[in-house]
């Protein structure tokens, strides 16, 4: 009977009995006090699954705004999309509105050049509600494009199906 109780399953030297060795009866402690499972992430880093839920939600708006580029490219390189978790107090202060989505913070013009804004407006989407209304990831993305669509359509003045001509589709 070979007992593999060392490091990195050495058999240490002796045996049961022979100073040195260890205590058959003892038992071996791991980290997995009360049944719950091993601690931390099972999956190295660099795989899809290492990343957490806000840098998953951080892509979806990234590629939603990737699915709007080709069309609308020069007119987004104008606009920053930012993610926040939650709606600012001031922004809830009114019980009457439902929960915001998104908000889109106007662009400040340069005072030399009107035709030049010296800020860029700002599409910033709230993750926490967005994720309270979707049942799976793949409804999920559906609805942050929905989101984005609609923001950057009244930051251009623009219909959302202007924006996106298959943007009712998902909503039926």
């Amino acid at each position: 009977m070979t007992v593999q109780s060392g490091e990195n399953g050495v058999t240490p030297p002796g045996g049961p009995g022979v100073p040195g060795a260890p205590d058959p009866r003892r038992r071996v402690r791991r980290r997995d006090r009360h049944g719950r499972g091993l601690r931390g992430r099972l999956v190295p880093p660099g795989v899809p699954l290492y990343r957490t839920r806000a840098q998953q939600f951080d892509d979806m708006v990234l590629d939603a705004v990737a699915r709007l580029e080709p069309r609308w490219e020069a007119e987004l390189a104008h606009v920053e999309f930012a993610v926040q978790e939650v709606p600012e107090a001031e922004e809830l202060a009114d019980d009457s509105s439902p929960l915001p989505l998104a908000r889109v913070v106007p662009g400040s013009a340069d005072p030399r050049n009107p035709g030049q804004p010296a800020a860029p407006a700002r599409i910033v989407v709230y993750r926490r509600p967005l994720m309270a209304r979707a049942e799976d990831d793949d409804e999920l993305s559906d609805l942050v494009f929905g989101v984005v669509v609609e923001e950057f359509a009244s930051v251009l003045g623009l219909d959302p199906e202007t924006i996106d001509p298959g943007y009712r589709e998902g909503f039926d």
